[in-house]
């Protein structure tokens, strides 16, 4: 049990390292805990529209995608062309004491290569999570994110996924609030 404390706590970091990008866009800001959790959710919804997919496989999938993150940190695409991030030895201390680390070493390589239909809803998720909140941002007035939009709806690649995104992009963020207001 005291490796899965350890993994625990490990993992519980992610709720303090804050994703990169943001700083580049000049406004926002989220963990890598915060947008695990997103992902992970929009995998459930996905995994009920579409009841063809095995559910726990893509949230669970959706849930460890970056957790070698507590030991690598977060690294935006200019942050990358300068730095080298070793995800799978990152995975492999992480998960070497585990009884069940093969387990998640198998998600992780299942959502990098991208060939399951899982893996696709779970990468198209990623990017989905991503599209809330750049949408959130750009609908409360910050400017940043009409740049980013066009570039991060373009990597969303399933049926289900970009079903999502169009609703997403034609949905205020806050409609859901206020659709049955009264006072």
């Amino acid at each position: 049990m005291k490796q899965v404390a350890n993994l625990l706590f490990e993992v519980r970091i992610l709720k303090d390292i804050i994703r990169s990008g943001y700083a580049f866009l000049g406004s926002g800001k989220e963990s890598i805990a915060e947008h695990s959790f997103m992902t992970a959710f929009i995998c459930f919804t996905m995994a009920k529209i579409d009841t063809d997919v095995n559910c726990e496989r893509l949230v669970t999938m959706a849930l460890v995608h970056d957790i070698a993150e507590a030991r690598t940190g977060d690294f935006n695409y200019v942050e990358k062309k300068y730095s080298k991030v070793d995800e799978a030895k990152a995975i492999s201390h992480l998960i070497k004491q585990l009884p069940f680390g093969n387990d998640i070493k198998n998600l992780m390589d299942e959502f990098n290569l991208c060939e399951s239909k899982e893996a696709k809803l779970a990468n198209d998720a990623d990017q989905l999570s991503f599209i809330l909140e750049l949408k959130k941002i750009n609908d409360t007035g910050a400017k940043g994110p009409e740049k980013w939009l066009p570039v991060v709806l373009k990597r969303v690649k399933t049926k289900i996924g970009k079903q999502l995104a169009q609703s997403i992009m034609e949905t205020r963020w806050d409609e859901w609030w206020m659709s049955d207001y009264s006072e």
